[in-house]
Order: C-alpha cells, then sequence, then structure tokens
C-alpha cells in the first residue's frame, strides 16, 4: 500500500473524546481467536481498568469470575469461544482517552504499510508518542483502537521514539504478538534507520560497542549515556553518503536500547542532525537554517516472519521533509 509523505503531526491535531462511565453490572463476554492463550488475570486486568491486582486476583480465588460457568485459577488460559463472567466491580473514574481527529485518522489509514496474517505495519508520523502516557492521553496505539473498534487485540510489538519516524509493527493476535517477541528477543528481527550524522563519520567505525545507562536528571528529562555499569549494547553503521557537513546513515541496532541510535552516534562524535537531547544548539541551529525542523532518524525497513513461516519485509519511504533536507545538501 502506498504512504503519504508527510511532516511531523502535532497532538494538537485530536479532538476531545465524549465522556462516558464504567458499567458497574455483570459482563458475559465471549473470547475471540486473538485472545486465546491469555492468561485469564491478564485478560481481566486489560479490562478491569483501574483496578488493584490484588483485588482481581480475589475475585478469581472467592470463584466470582467464571469462564464456561465454572471457576478457574489466575494463570487459566482462555480458549477461543470461552464465555467469561466478570461480576460487578468498583473501577475508579479515570479521565477518557481523547479521540483521535480526523486529520490523524486519514494519515494513520493512509500510512498502512502491510496489514495481513494478525500484522500490522505502519509509517509512523514524527512528532506522535507510541501510546499514552508522560503527560500524553493519546498515542499511535490508543488512535489504532479507536480506528479498529472491532479488533479485540492491537499491541505494539516494539517501540519507536515519538521524534522518530517509519517503520513500527503492531500485532493484531496475541500468537502473533508471542511470536514477534520472540523473535526480537533472538536478534532474527530485523530494523534499518536512515540516520543523518552531523560531522564525517569515520570510515572504521562500523560497529559501535558501547554499554548504555538510563539516566534521570534532576528535571525530570530522561538521558542515555555511555557507561561501564550499563547495559551491552551494539549498533552496525554503514555510510551512504557523504555531504560537506554532515553523513547519511544506515544504522542497525543489534541491541534494541531506549535512544541507542542517538546515543552511540554521539559517542563516535557524531550526533544526529535535529537531535534536541543529544546534539548541541549550535549544530542543531546550522541544519534548522537548512530547513530541518526535526530529528533525522528514521525506521526505513523491518524484517520479521509470521508464525506460519511467510517472511515479511516492509520499507518504508523517507518523509518528504527528510528527503529534502538532503536534495539541499547536495546542492552545497
Amino acid at each position: 500500500m502506498q504512504t503519504s509523505n508527510t511532516s511531523p503531526i502535532s497532538v494538537d491535531a485530536f479532538s476531545p473524546a465524549s465522556s462516558s462511565s464504567a458499567a458497574n453490572g455483570v459482563q458475559l463476554l465471549s473470547v475471540a481467536e486473538e485472545l486465546a492463550g491469555q492468561r485469564i488475570d491478564n485478560f481481566l486486568m486489560a479490562r478491569l481498568k483501574g483496578v488493584p491486582r490484588s483485588r482481581i486476583y480475589r475475585i478469581l480465588r472467592k470463584g466470582e469470575v467464571r469462564v464456561n460457568k465454572g471457576r478457574v485459577k489466575a494463570d487459566y488460559k482462555l480458549k477461543a469461544g470461552d464465555k467469561v463472567r466478570v461480576p460487578p466491580v468498583r473501577m475508579a473514574v479515570e479521565a477518557p482517552v481523547p479521540q483521535a481527529g480526523q486529520q490523524l485518522r486519514q494519515l494513520l489509514a493512509a500510512s498502512i504499510l502491510y496489514d495481513a496474517g494478525g500484522l500490522l505495519v505502519i509509517n509512523k508520523p514524527a512528532g506522535l508518542a507510541v501510546h499514552g502516557g508522560s503527560g500524553l492521553r493519546l498515542g499511535l496505539i490508543e488512535a489504532l483502537r479507536q480506528m479498529y473498534p472491532q479488533s479485540p487485540f492491537l499491541e505494539l510489538v516494539h517501540r519507536l521514539d515519538r521524534d522518530t519516524s517509519g517503520a513500527i509493527l503492531v500485532a493484531r493476535k496475541r500468537t502473533v504478538l508471542l511470536h514477534l517477541q520472540a523473535e526480537l528477543r533472538s536478534g532474527r528481527l530485523g530494523k534499518c534507520y536512515r540516520a543523518l550524522a552531523i560531522g564525517r563519520w569515520p570510515r572504521s567505525q562500523k560497529l559501535v560497542e558501547a554499554p548504555l545507562r538510563k539516566n534521570t536528571l534532576k528535571s525530570g528529562e530522561r538521558m542515555v549515556v555511555v557507561d561501564g555499569e550499563g547495559k551491552p549494547s551494539q549498533t552496525r553503521f554503514q555510510v551512504l553518503e557523504r555531504f560537506s557537513q554532515a553523513t547519511l546513515l544506515e544504522a542497525e541496532p543489534i541491541t534494541g536500547r531506549t535512544h541507542q541510535i542517538r546515543v552511540h552516534g554521539q559517542f563516535v562524535g557524531c550526533p544526529l542532525a535535529g537531535d534536541k537531547k543529544y546534539a548541541s544548539d549550535d549544530e542543531n541551529r546550522q541544519f534548522r537554517k537548512l530547513g530541518l525542523q526535526r530529528l533525522f532518524l528514521h525506521s526505513a525497513q523491518v524484517r520479521c516472519s509470521l508464525p506460519d513461516g511467510e517472511r515479511v519485509v516492509v520499507q518504508a519511504p523517507l518523509p518528504a521533509e527528510l528527503d529534502k533536507c538532503l536534495e539541499t545538501l547536495r546542492r552545497l
């Protein structure tokens, strides 16, 4: 499916949600095929938002939750078609999740790269968080759930930084999620990025191995630093094109640490263009003059297999604003 090249999106594109109250009566839920294999405790926690975990285990122990009219333990694995009786449970009142506006819905619908076999691949725009949190009520996954209300299961397989654009995997079946998470842990799931590094990338620097540690500043901002006590981290880099003041790279993370490509670039002495965390203001200012208003980091390709063995390779075209930056650099 073709995608449209778009500029970074602002969360201001979302419209407010209509208010709704949680139902307090008995619920009889039918388990969809996509949820088969999920533990009953996890199933309940996903549906009883705001209910303490201890309360969920208590109603299971007391037999208030029934599956096919019988008692079950917390580790019972659901089967497609199971009938789950959920008793009335008082839930904490949460502010409603904002509704995705029409602009965002249209953008995401046009950004679908792949949709088959229980796997959805989206060309995520820069500026959109993958999920709500840290002051944000709506992210990519919440918007997708609103766009696909008929889908009982939609979960992120992995994450991208808010300022990073490109291909991201979303599972539409639990079996697909578990399979892809196993591929991710084993290193069989491949991700390839396009990154613009400031300065001249060393020709010999094809593999960066530098342990990374998360660090929270007094301001609450999360930073990642190279530290001998951090987690082992490896990134492969390949030079694709050189410019007078920057280097276009292909970056393939072997491990999957937070901000890994960005911090490894900084470690080599070539932070990424437009990176407000790891590049200096002066460095970013020169690229803003060239028209770059965002982080130049894009998830260009993902490679994985489905549970049936089918191999999937999906390419995400470079957004127009990043292409335009490269064209400007070529003219200098």
